[in-house]
């Protein structure tokens, strides 16, 4: 059973993956595709549907309970540390940049020294069920 102290973790750290995806949804739906340019560009724009994505997952994981949270929350902070990192370089995205730092720090906290490495085994080891590029 998870401590009090755990228990309030997770839940900010849900909050925070629940504003991330909110807002990096909102920010590339509104505020990029009216800005149109870098804003729209196809590496950052991805890099924001993909960050809205994997919080949105995160906070899923941690609602139901699943022992694979902390190997999920890994890859959250990476992917919400390289999207802030993306929409402070084009500028005027201040929200988007505070949101993902915030996700980034909650779930690097709730990984607990996790990594975004794969799982062992064989389907792991081989790529079998990944989707390459299309």
């Amino acid at each position: 059973m998870l401590s009090t102290s755990a228990n309030m973790d997770m839940k900010q750290c849900i909050d925070d993956c629940l504003n991330c995806y909110r807002v990096c949804t909102q920010t590339a739906m509104n505020h990029c595709l009216e800005s149109g340019g870098q804003h729209v560009a196809p590496e950052h724009f991805r890099l924001m549907m993909n960050c809205a994505d994997i919080c949105r997952t995160s906070a899923d994981f941690m609602m139901s309970s699943s022992p694979m949270h902390a190997r999920i929350c890994a890859v959250c902070a990476e992917v919400c540390d390289a999207c802030a990192d993306s929409c402070e370089q084009i500028g005027d995205m201040d929200a988007c940049v505070q949101a993902c730092r915030a996700c980034a720090q909650s779930c690097q906290q709730m990984a607990g020294g996790q990594t975004g490495m794969p799982l062992s085994g064989k389907s792991a080891q081989t790529g079998a069920g990944m989707a390459g590029p299309m």
